[in-house]
């Protein structure tokens, strides 16, 4: 009686253990398939991946540039107010120097004689203030004192510095005949300047610019896309007109003597 008793329990294990191999099998293998099917997956990110990043750089930004608008402009606060970000400063400074360029240009006020009427205005404002004070009853105005930092000065006295010395040194370059190219475009940009300055003055000159760097960036932003494909359209046509200009003309034009010698 006690064999036939085991032979039923030995079954019993064998039936349980056949039940869980069969479960172990069914995990390995559903688990097996999921991580074949996440690995096809990865394989298939991969290509699209790098075909998005090769078309990324395959787009064209207007010159050259690889950040956005805003981290051109500096990102910062003169950022922030030629994108306008926020509104109502941008609007703010805009009516302001279009409020001075009326003055000085339109009403043709004068900044010396602007600068002396206001500081008569304040001074007795305050003079009479300081006086009456004890007649009205009231506290006297409080004047603060003001002191400039000589940091700021010193900083961009020095920042002026280095630029002042990097344009006479590209002036020199041009000047000595190293850069054919550079010698055309200073002289072109500087023909522009002489005509613009001819039309109006520098007051108007910088509105203009003022204006133009309050519009153009925001648009430019806004509608990047669709200016992005016309600017490379005209830079194309621009090498083609400058190749042609260059094999024709400024290939023929002798070099200066200091790149030849610097050669030798």
């Amino acid at each position: 009686m006690a064999e036939h008793d085991e032979i039923p329990e030995h079954k019993e294990e064998s039936l349980m253990e056949k039940i869980a191999e069969k479960f172990h099998g069914d995990d390995s293998s559903s688990s097996s398939s999921l991580s074949d099917s996440d690995a096809e997956k990865e394989e298939k990110k991969k290509p699209a991946a790098a075909l998005d990043s090769s078309v990324k750089a395959k787009i064209f930004r207007l010159f050259g540039r690889e950040e956005p608008v805003h981290k051109v402009f500096g990102g910062g606060k003169p950022a922030d107010v030629f994108l306008w970000r926020n509104k109502k400063i941008s609007a703010a400074v805009l009516g302001g120097v279009t409020a001075m360029w009326v003055l000085f240009e339109l009403l043709e006020y004068h900044l010396l004689t602007l600068v002396s009427h206001i500081l008569i205005l304040v001074l007795a404002v305050l003079f009479l203030w300081s006086n009456a004070s004890t007649f009205i009853n009231k506290s006297p105005p409080r004047i603060p004192e003001v002191r400039l930092p000589e940091d700021p000065f010193i900083q961009v006295a020095a920042a002026l510095r280095i630029e002042i010395n990097r344009a006479i040194t590209v002036l020199r370059d041009i000047a000595s005949g190293r850069d054919l190219k550079k010698f055309v475009a200073v002289i072109t940009g500087l023909w522009v300047l002489s005509v613009v300055g001819s039309w109006c003055n520098f007051l108007t000159l910088f509105y203009i610019i003022f204006m133009l760097l309050h519009t153009l960036p925001v648009l430019y932003e806004k509608y990047e896309d669709k200016i992005d494909p016309l600017a490379e359209k005209a830079v194309i046509e621009i090498k083609k007109q400058y190749a042609v200009f260059d094999a024709k003309v400024l290939s023929k034009i002798p070099r200066g003597s200091l790149k030849d010698k610097k050669k030798a």
